[in-house]
């Protein structure tokens, strides 16, 4: 089992494995069409327009937004990254490593593990990409976006967003020896987070205790910092926050599925 960390080697041996990842999607993608395409648009009018017909937009409440759909478009687009990435590094990698056993033909040729997980997670980020582009379309005519500049900084941290959940998920389900722990992982927390982290509500309104946990969240600094690039209302002191904490996340969780997942298929 070759495990190349070099550079070159790396990205030379991901990019071999494109292949196999879009004729896997050309596949399959006909059964993500509602969550990624769909979905947008029924939670862009359901929640913002229909619902936010009945709140206030006071922009002192709502952190700078001039209407509830203004506020809580941001948060949607940031939960969106989240959700692809759940749904992309849990079940499938579980799949890859015991049920189909795909990692163990890919690393039996010369590629390794970390060419192998740097495919999974480019793919994982193409599927956020797609689904956050389609959204960010879908908020553009209700005259959400501040400027052009704003809905693509918005798009761009949901990247960022998804990057920063996708590796240390995938490291986490990359060790598991079953899938039991998924529903857990989902209930308490993917679930949690899309409520609590400051996507339909300011946080402000939790009890001190529950504020503090909530700022502790990889997605509350993803939905705070797609929503000051979509308003406008940038603070680059705690913008510069954000990025760093989600950058490291995903640094961290790099490393450790690497670790993980050598362990897995060595065992």
């Amino acid at each position: 089992m070759s495990e190349s960390t070099a550079p070159t080697s790396l990205l030379g041996g991901t990019a071999r494995l494109v292949d196999y990842w879009a004729i896997a999607y050309r596949r399959t993608w006909k059964g993500s069409v509602i969550t990624s395409f769909v979905s947008p648009l029924l939670y862009v009018l359901a929640m913002g327009v229909l619902l936010g017909g009945f709140i206030e937009g006071d922009p002192s409440q709502l952190e700078g937004a001039t209407s509830y759909l203004d506020f809580v478009a941001p948060g949607l687009l940031a939960s969106q990254a989240m959700t692809i990435v759940f749904g992309e590094v849990t079940y499938p990698v579980m799949g890859m490593v015991k049920w189909h056993k795909t990692y163990f033909g890919m690393t039996a040729t010369p590629l390794g593990i970390p060419e192998v997980i740097l495919a999974h997670i480019g793919f994982t980020t193409f599927r956020v990409a797609t689904s956050c582009a389609v959204f960010v379309l879908v908020m553009a005519p209700f005259g959400v976006f501040d400027s052009v500049g704003g809905a693509v900084g918005a798009f761009l941290a949901s990247l960022l967003v998804g990057l920063a959940f996708a590796t240390p998920i995938y490291a986490f389900s990359a060790g598991l020896k079953d899938e039991s722990p998924f529903a857990l992982v989902f209930r308490l927390g993917m679930m949690p987070l899309f409520l609590f982290s400051g996507a339909f509500f300011p946080i402000s309104n939790l009890a001190p205790w529950l504020e503090a946990l909530a700022k502790l969240t990889p997605l509350w600094h993803g939905v705070d910092l797609t929503r000051m690039l979509t308003l406008g209302t940038m603070d680059w002191s705690m913008a510069a926050v954000h990025v760093v904490y989600l950058v490291a996340l995903a640094v961290v969780g790099w490393f450790w599925a690497v670790r993980r997942l050598t362990k897995r298929m060595v065992s």
